[in-house]
């Protein structure tokens, strides 16, 4: 497999939406996130830090599916985790605002 390479985010930005083209790639993975939050959360407000971890783990087997079985590609966080992580949340911003 060859790694793509983006010499900023501005080049990721349009590779990552190429990687999330269906609607139920989009969902899963604003649904991910927001358990994701959740998880996190509570795990705060009730000083369970034991079950921090999984926050991640809820976040990414919710798009991970979604890449798998209704996008059948590879997910663009095995390549670059940190602009993913950041993409995810621009991704499920524009999605609830409608946007995308």
């Amino acid at each position: 497999m060859n790694k793509i390479v983006f010499n900023s985010y501005q080049e990721f930005w349009p590779y990552y939406l190429t990687l999330h083209s269906k609607r139920g790639t989009r969902l899963l993975h604003v649904v991910g996130l927001l358990v994701g939050i959740l998880i996190l959360t509570l795990s705060c407000c009730f000083l369970k830090f034991s079950y921090l971890f999984l926050a991640p783990i809820a976040g990414y087997t919710f798009a991970w599916i979604s890449h798998f079985f209704i996008e059948k590609n590879r997910p663009a966080a095995w390549q670059y985790p940190w602009w993913s992580f950041i993409s995810d949340f621009k991704m499920a911003s524009l999605v609830l605002r409608g946007k995308l």
